[in-house]
């Protein structure tokens, strides 16, 4: 299983903070391309957002990062600071 995590607006925007899926992904991209597919709101959230921040395994990561049984993937809105 993944433990997929979602952080500030995304808890929001996706009604969820976290949920556990099949290992059955080998990317991150390949992960956003599923979670795409629950609509809409999840395809802007995710995979149309350029400033996505990805962490798996609470190093930062990109689309291109492995993923296997076991990780915690999360994504975060972009951050600003002041």
């Amino acid at each position: 299983m993944l433990n997929v995590l979602y952080f500030a607006s995304f808890r929001e925007i996706l009604g969820k903070g976290n949920e556990q899926l099949p290992a059955q992904f080998n990317t991150v991209g390949c992960l956003l391309n599923a979670l795409a597919d629950r609509g809409e709101s999840w395809q802007q959230a995710l995979l149309e957002n350029q400033n996505l921040q990805i962490a798996v395994n609470h190093d930062v990561a990109n689309r291109q990062t492995e993923i296997k049984a076991g990780d915690e993937i999360a994504f975060f809105p972009p951050v600003t600071g002041g």
